[in-house]
């Protein structure tokens, strides 16, 4: 790995994310809010220096001039230190708050990694601080990285290595010639459904800047809220249309791209991955609704409602609820629980397994169950018109064990600090999976991780931004050919 490059890519993200560290300055202003003003700005300086820093002290790094050649192993490098610092610099703005180190870091993290999982206790902040919450999070909800191969020229080329080191999902897939339109357009989708998304429930009646915080929220499939009742107590129209948003953040953006350039929406439901997903959440959702109607005894348009709505929220890993759904009864939480083991789809804002990779896994097992039917037989796996090469089938069931690996690795040290089954099993599913909110009475909807040990919440870092990068980046960092450095 040539360190040079390193450092200039790095470099280059972040002093391009300093710029978006003024947006709050420019909130705490129209609110005049002063005092909030200075943490963002020892965050730009702070940032400013550091790929100063960089970019000088490594040698070769300043003279160059581009990154065309980058290599796959840097480019995992690049994307995962970009999102650790990242991190870093998210959280210093929570520090000057009164917010402890170890609940700054864990409040920046969730947010740029956009779990949602959330630290705070009160919400009795300035609105540049709630504001930068949510904003984290849409910036992390597409890709940080992504976002600066839609606008630098300097990675138009490079950004191929970079783009498919950050981008989730088990495919490779793209729908234009260059990385950098491919960017662009995701890009646009992205940003077009969040000011859809705000202009309708502000228009239903939700205020401009509770509506600016969730449509960044909603579209990120991030879920923080300036609300400490997050979304409890919005109207049905609002919570239908967030549903909707929601649905759409855990659909693959590429999708919708193809079907919005045809103006078909019916190219949709072509894509195989896109109807496992929407029959997914259509029959988990009317399940948990029946469950709602008579188990809780909700009436048949609130168990409708908070039904579609929970179960997209979840399954596109956002974490909003409309209601209090830790006191819910057994079988509805078992519902919810195994819609956070679903996840969203490849090439979304959500998080989770995938549906692609569970799709290629039932595949995978029906063709292994014919064939002890019928040894002879060939058997070629599809998705849609694609027929999966064996490499990708094997990435895919590795990926899988790493997944639950993960999860149970973290379950097991965290149900030893904390003693606690459910802190430790709902939480690390829900940190890896980017979800953000428990089940529990503790880290469930109302609940916040504040009171759990540091070393948990350091473990949930490690979830969240492991999980956002879809481990394989996090656990490249651990290979020790990766640390061997060329000029």
């Amino acid at each position: 790995m040539r360190l040079s490059y390193l450092a200039y890519t790095f470099s280059l993200v972040i002093k391009y994310f300093s710029i978006v560290l003024f947006f709050p300055v420019i909130v705490a202003l129209w609110y005049k809010e002063y005092f909030s003003i200075p943490p963002f700005l020892i965050s730009v300086i702070t940032a400013v220096i550091m790929a100063f820093v960089i970019k000088r002290s490594v040698s070769g790094a300043k003279n160059i001039k581009s990154v065309n050649d980058i290599k796959k192993s840097e480019g995992l490098a690049v994307v995962t230190f970009s999102w650790i610092f990242a991190g870093l610099f998210a959280s210093i703005p929570y520090m000057f708050m009164d917010i402890t180190p170890i609940n700054a870091l864990f409040e920046g993290f969730s947010g740029i990694t956009a779990t949602g999982a959330t630290a705070f206790k009160s919400f009795d902040y300035p609105h540049a601080l709630l504001f930068w919450r949510s904003f984290t999070q849409w910036l992390g909800g597409m890709g940080i990285i992504v976002l600066f191969i839609a606008v630098l020229p300097q990675l138009a080329i490079a950004g191929r290595q970079l783009f498919f080191a950050e981008a989730p999902g088990p495919t490779e897939e793209k729908f234009t010639p260059r990385i950098k339109s491919t960017a662009a357009a995701l890009w646009k989708i992205y940003a077009g459904l969040t000011l859809l998304c705000f202009v309708l429930i502000t228009n239903m009646g939700m205020g401009f800047f509770e509506g600016l915080c969730t449509s960044f929220s909603t579209m990120s499939g991030g879920g923080f809220s300036p609300n400490p009742d997050s979304l409890i107590g919005q109207s049905h129209n609002i919570l239908w249309v967030i549903t909707f948003f929601m649905f759409f953040a855990g659909t693959s953006f590429n999708l919708q791209h193809r079907a919005w350039m045809k103006l078909n929406p019916l190219v949709l439901f072509r894509n195989e991955e896109f109807r496992m997903y929407f029959y997914a959440v259509v029959v988990i959702a009317f399940l948990l609704a029946f469950s709602l109607f008579a188990n809780m005894h909700y009436t048949f348009s609130d168990s409708m409602v908070h039904a579609f709505f929970n179960v997209s929220s979840l399954i596109s890993s956002t974490g909003f609820c409309s209601v209090d759904f830790a006191k819910w009864d057994y079988t509805s939480k078992i519902l919810l629980f195994a819609v956070m083991l679903f996840g969203s789809c490849a090439s979304s804002a959500g998080g989770g397994l995938k549906v692609t990779r569970w799709l290629l896994i039932f595949k995978i097992m029906k063709s292994e169950m014919m064939k002890i039917l019928h040894p002879k037989a060939v058997y070629n796996i599809k998705i849609g018109n694609y027929t999966i090469p064996k490499e990708i089938m094997y990435q895919t069931l590795m990926f899988v064990s790493f997944y639950f690996a993960f999860i149970v690795l973290s379950a097991f040290l965290i149900a030893m600090l904390e003693k606690d089954t459910i802190v430790a099993v709902v939480g690390s599913v829900a940190a890896v999976g980017n979800i953000g909110p428990g089940l529990g009475q503790v880290i469930g909807p109302m609940g916040s991780f504040a009171d759990l040990s540091v070393g948990t919440k350091i473990i949930f870092i490690i979830d969240m931004l492991a999980g956002r990068l879809e481990l394989i980046p996090f656990l490249v960092l651990f290979q020790k050919d990766l640390w061997i450095f060329k000029r």
